[in-house]
């Protein structure tokens, strides 16, 4: 019991590791000169789902581990650590060296990897699974508000 507690304690604290090095490279003075579409959400928004995301995440991450250790869920964790290492990515090509074209592509890849960790994950814990659809609905949003950024400010 005390082992499982702790292991999610450190998958949520993985996850929320990965969303603060996305962090350091915040919106500042350039994204706010940005023209943005109608419905683009608020910045107040962004953190607390994000907050929101990285402990389902943590969550699912550990169900997985729970039920299959690393081994038994090599390729589903191994996705999962690129998905992190992904998001963290996209911050850094989109806020940090402003290029929010690249970060569309790598949004891209991002969603799909996703996509290939949530069916992992579904597999070993249908719960898990689960868990990581506000994940990747969120992201094909983010992907939706990438692009206009791109093209508005183009």
């Amino acid at each position: 019991m005390k082992r499982s507690a702790v292991g999610l304690i450190c998958w949520i604290a993985v996850c929320m590791a990965s969303g603060w090095i996305g962090s350091r490279f915040t919106p500042g003075e350039w994204y706010a000169s940005l023209a943005k579409p109608a419905w683009n959400p608020p910045d107040s928004v962004f953190g607390p789902v994000w907050s929101v995301l990285y402990v389902l995440m943590g969550v699912a991450a550990w169900l997985v581990w729970r039920k299959a250790g690393f081994a038994g869920a090599r390729v589903a964790i191994g996705l999962f650590i690129i998905q992190l290492f992904l998001n963290s990515l996209w911050s850094f090509l989109f806020f940090g060296v402003h290029q929010p074209g690249l970060a569309f592509i790598e949004m891209l890849v991002l969603w799909l990897v996703i996509l290939a960790t949530t069916t992992g994950f579904w597999r070993v814990s249908v719960p898990a699974g689960i868990l990581l659809l506000p994940y990747l609905c969120w992201v094909g949003f983010a992907i939706a508000l990438n692009f206009e950024l791109w093209r508005l400010n183009s």
